[in-house]
């Protein structure tokens, strides 16, 4: 059984893992779109992929990207001009621009302003109704309004966002691909237009600084600038979005784990780490392009073959982690690797750490009573993200 085709990832991610184990420290599996992969099954393997950037790369010998396909329109080869589709030197470059936006120093001069922005949506969470659904009413809303505002877009189009966002959950095949072409389409348009805007008039925020930077510097295209805007407004709110939702899923599934962190807050950060174990919101990496043979875990994967590093697999691998079944806030040490390792190892991992401890901190301490409204727990079937369908919540 492909095990990907189905939610088990999400509702069980340890016996999914386990079972998965079985047949080897390497699986092979067909992903929609991709086609035939390896997946690894352990911390080892999935860490040794991630950080071999020799072996192994996103883009091919020939320079395309590892993933686009011949039939994707120009739409689609214009965005894969991201760094997380780029090897090296390339990389690098790209990556150098913005990592003074996502450097620690700045992001954590960002905390008084989430943690106000949290407490301040989650205020407002049950004005009109004795129940919610979490994902829509905050889950999303939430670190789309922090991105946004990194970047210097609008208040008034952060709904147009969230409801192109909305269609990334929903790609299970080539057919619901072909659907979210008209929202990559119009997406890429409004990006167009606001570049182009912060190059007339500047601006405010990280899409002037980049235009900016591209003035001075020549240090990307037009197609790389308009890539990067792109990755980081989905990839910087998409990711928080169901870290916050199966975090706190997590926490009312397992009311002594619940207890004891609405016990002293200064338990945040530590069970943020332990969320980000038991939910790991990306359950696999970009799949790359094997560059030459090689025998990894007992297994042969040969030149131009596939292989994904399943970080569930690693995220719950019981030779390297005690009890990973269990929720365990105050696990020390927590060896996961919810954002990745190597060199794409995640930008923004520091503010989603800090959009997730305010998140949970906003929702428990206003609301310590805080329940599921509804039993039924439905997970997108969405391959490579765990993504709750909806989270009904009330408040008791």
């Amino acid at each position: 059984m492909n095990i990907i085709f189905t939610d088990r990832l999400s509702s069980n991610p340890f016996d999914a893992v386990s079972e998965m184990r079985k047949s080897g420290r390497l699986v092979r599996q067909k992903i929609p779109i991709i086609g035939k992969v390896w997946l690894t099954t352990d911390q080892e393997i999935t860490t040794q992929i991630l950080k071999d950037s020799e072996n192994f790369g996103v883009r091919k010998p020939n320079g395309k990207a590892v993933g686009l396909q011949w039939w994707m329109p120009k739409t689609i080869q214009l965005l894969a001009s991201n760094m997380l589709a780029m090897d090296g030197d390339e990389h690098k470059r790209l990556r150098q621009i913005v990592d003074r936006a996502f450097r620690r120093e700045a992001i954590m001069a960002l905390e008084p302003e989430i943690e106000s922005l949290a407490n301040e949506m989650v205020a407002q969470l049950f004005n009109d109704a004795d129940e919610v659904d979490l994902v829509s009413t905050f889950a999303r809303r939430f670190p789309l309004a922090v991105i946004c505002e990194l970047l210097g877009l609008p208040k008034q189009d952060r709904q147009k966002f969230a409801t192109w966002a909305e269609g990334f959950t929903r790609i299970n095949g080539v057919l619901d691909f072909i659907k979210l072409i008209p929202r990559l389409k119009a997406m890429t348009k409004y990006i167009k237009g606001r570049v182009e805007e912060a190059r007339v008039s500047g601006g405010k925020g990280l899409i002037a600084e980049l235009v900016v930077s591209q003035d001075q510097n020549n240090d990307m295209s037009d197609d790389e600038l308009i890539a990067m805007v792109f990755l980081l407004l989905i990839a910087g709110h998409e990711t928080t979005t169901h870290l916050i939702s199966g975090g706190l899923l997590a926490l009312l599934q397992n009311e002594d784990q619940k207890k004891w962190l609405c016990e002293d807050w200064d338990r945040v950060n530590i069970a943020v780490e332990e969320l980000l174990r038991f939910v790991t919101p990306v359950q696999m990496s970009k799949p790359r392009y094997a560059f030459a043979n090689s025998e990894i875990g007992g297994m042969q994967v040969k030149k131009g073959e596939l292989i994904m590093a399943l970080l569930t697999a690693a995220n719950f691998d019981e030779q390297l982690i005690e009890d990973p079944h269990l929720l365990k806030l105050d696990r020390k040490p927590n060896r996961h690797i919810a954002f990745g390792s190597g060199i794409h190892f995640c930008l923004g991992h520091q503010l989603a750490r800090l959009e997730g401890k305010h998140a949970i901190k906003a929702l428990l301490s206003q609301y310590p009573d805080l329940a599921l409204a509804s039993d039924k727990i439905k997970f997108r079937k969405r391959v490579g993200l765990n993504a709750l369908t909806e989270l009904k919540i009330k408040p008791q």
